[in-house]
Protein backbone atom coordinates (compact mmCIF):
# COMPACT_ATOMS: atom_id res chain seq x y z
CA UNK A 1 0.00 0.00 0.00
CA UNK A 2 2.63 2.22 0.57
CA UNK A 3 3.99 1.76 -2.75
CA UNK A 4 0.79 3.05 -4.52
CA UNK A 5 0.79 6.24 -2.01
CA UNK A 6 4.14 7.04 -3.63
CA UNK A 7 3.23 6.22 -6.70
CA UNK A 8 0.35 8.61 -6.79
CA UNK A 9 2.99 11.26 -5.47
CA UNK A 10 5.28 11.18 -8.63
CA UNK A 11 4.04 14.07 -11.17
CA UNK A 12 3.02 12.79 -14.98
CA UNK A 13 5.53 13.57 -17.38
CA UNK A 14 3.53 16.32 -19.32
CA UNK A 15 3.50 18.18 -16.00
CA UNK A 16 6.05 21.59 -15.37
CA UNK A 17 7.82 19.93 -12.44
CA UNK A 18 8.46 16.84 -14.38
CA UNK A 19 9.66 19.32 -16.95
CA UNK A 20 11.75 20.91 -15.13
CA UNK A 21 13.12 17.99 -13.68
CA UNK A 22 13.81 16.53 -16.67
CA UNK A 23 16.25 19.96 -17.38
CA UNK A 24 17.69 20.15 -13.98
CA UNK A 25 18.82 16.19 -14.42
CA UNK A 26 20.00 16.81 -18.10
CA UNK A 27 22.45 19.94 -16.99
CA UNK A 28 23.79 18.03 -14.25
CA UNK A 29 26.44 16.43 -16.37
CA UNK A 30 28.98 18.00 -17.22
CA UNK A 31 29.31 16.28 -20.78
CA UNK A 32 25.44 17.08 -21.41
CA UNK A 33 26.49 20.49 -20.95
CA UNK A 34 29.70 20.77 -22.80
CA UNK A 35 27.30 19.32 -25.66
CA UNK A 36 25.03 22.42 -24.95
CA UNK A 37 27.98 24.62 -25.45
CA UNK A 38 29.15 23.12 -28.64
CA UNK A 39 25.59 23.41 -29.72
CA UNK A 40 25.27 27.15 -28.77
CA UNK A 41 27.09 28.43 -32.15
CA UNK A 42 25.66 25.71 -34.97
CA UNK A 43 23.87 22.96 -35.09
CA UNK A 44 26.07 19.63 -35.65
CA UNK A 45 26.02 15.71 -36.14
CA UNK A 46 26.31 13.36 -33.25
CA UNK A 47 30.02 12.61 -34.44
CA UNK A 48 31.26 16.13 -34.64
CA UNK A 49 29.20 16.81 -30.77
CA UNK A 50 31.42 13.11 -30.06
CA UNK A 51 34.56 14.01 -31.23
CA UNK A 52 35.97 16.12 -28.31
CA UNK A 53 35.18 13.76 -26.00
CA UNK A 54 36.92 10.29 -24.22
CA UNK A 55 34.39 7.93 -24.38
CA UNK A 56 32.39 6.31 -27.24
CA UNK A 57 29.72 7.58 -29.81
CA UNK A 58 26.88 5.33 -28.24
CA UNK A 59 27.95 6.95 -24.60
CA UNK A 60 27.46 10.52 -26.61
CA UNK A 61 24.56 9.15 -28.26
CA UNK A 62 22.98 8.30 -24.75
CA UNK A 63 23.95 12.20 -23.24
CA UNK A 64 21.89 13.37 -26.35
CA UNK A 65 18.59 11.20 -25.37
CA UNK A 66 18.72 12.70 -22.16
CA UNK A 67 19.30 16.33 -23.42
CA UNK A 68 16.46 15.44 -26.08
CA UNK A 69 14.04 14.11 -23.38
CA UNK A 70 14.46 17.12 -21.39
CA UNK A 71 13.62 19.82 -24.72
CA UNK A 72 16.94 21.23 -24.97
CA UNK A 73 18.28 19.37 -27.62
CA UNK A 74 16.39 18.86 -31.06
CA UNK A 75 17.18 15.84 -33.40
CA UNK A 76 16.82 15.96 -37.06
CA UNK A 77 17.22 12.38 -38.81
CA UNK A 78 18.22 11.97 -42.40
CA UNK A 79 18.61 7.96 -42.77
CA UNK A 80 21.59 7.52 -40.66
CA UNK A 81 22.54 10.99 -39.89
CA UNK A 82 21.18 12.75 -37.38
CA UNK A 83 21.85 16.69 -37.06
CA UNK A 84 21.62 18.30 -33.36
CA UNK A 85 20.65 21.79 -32.60
CA UNK A 86 19.79 23.34 -29.22
CA UNK A 87 16.64 24.57 -28.04
CA UNK A 88 17.15 26.82 -25.13
CA UNK A 89 13.79 27.65 -23.78
CA UNK A 90 13.41 24.88 -21.17
CA UNK A 91 16.47 26.69 -19.61
CA UNK A 92 14.74 29.68 -19.52
CA UNK A 93 12.06 27.83 -17.90
CA UNK A 94 14.88 26.94 -14.87
CA UNK A 95 16.28 30.28 -15.04
CA UNK A 96 12.84 32.00 -13.84
CA UNK A 97 12.41 28.92 -11.32
CA UNK A 98 15.85 29.61 -9.87
CA UNK A 99 15.36 33.71 -10.11
CA UNK A 100 12.85 33.29 -7.71
CA UNK A 101 15.24 32.58 -5.01
CA UNK A 102 17.60 35.44 -5.71
CA UNK A 103 15.88 37.56 -2.91
CA UNK A 104 17.88 34.85 -0.77
CA UNK A 105 21.10 35.55 -2.07
CA UNK A 106 20.06 39.73 -2.32
CA UNK A 107 20.07 39.13 1.37
CA UNK A 108 22.78 37.84 2.37
CA UNK A 109 24.45 40.33 -0.17
CA UNK A 110 22.39 43.22 1.78
CA UNK A 111 23.87 41.77 5.34
CA UNK A 112 27.64 41.46 3.80
CA UNK A 113 27.54 45.23 3.03
CA UNK A 114 26.28 45.93 6.53
CA UNK A 115 29.05 44.17 8.03
CA UNK A 116 31.60 45.54 5.90
CA UNK A 117 30.64 49.22 6.30
CA UNK A 118 30.13 48.39 10.53
CA UNK A 119 34.06 46.88 10.19
CA UNK A 120 35.94 50.38 8.52
CA UNK A 121 37.62 52.87 10.40
CA UNK A 122 35.29 55.56 11.80
CA UNK A 123 35.23 58.74 9.98
CA UNK A 124 35.62 56.52 6.00
CA UNK A 125 32.31 55.10 6.12
CA UNK A 126 30.67 55.64 2.36
CA UNK A 127 34.42 56.94 1.42
CA UNK A 128 36.28 55.15 -0.61
CA UNK A 129 40.36 55.44 -0.35
CA UNK A 130 41.47 58.69 -2.93
CA UNK A 131 43.40 57.25 -6.31
CA UNK A 132 47.26 58.37 -5.85
CA UNK A 133 48.13 61.22 -8.22
CA UNK A 134 50.46 60.57 -10.91
CA UNK A 135 53.18 62.60 -8.86
CA UNK A 136 52.87 60.28 -5.90
CA UNK A 137 53.30 57.52 -8.27
CA UNK A 138 56.52 58.70 -9.23
CA UNK A 139 57.94 58.57 -5.65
Amino acid sequence: MAVAALHTLDPPDDTEAARLDRVFFALSDPVRRAILERLDTDALLVSELAAPFAISLQAVSRHIQVLVRAGLVRQERTGRISRCSLDAGPIFAAAVWLNRYSKYWQAQFDLLAAVLSETRPPGTRGQRKPKPTRKEDAR
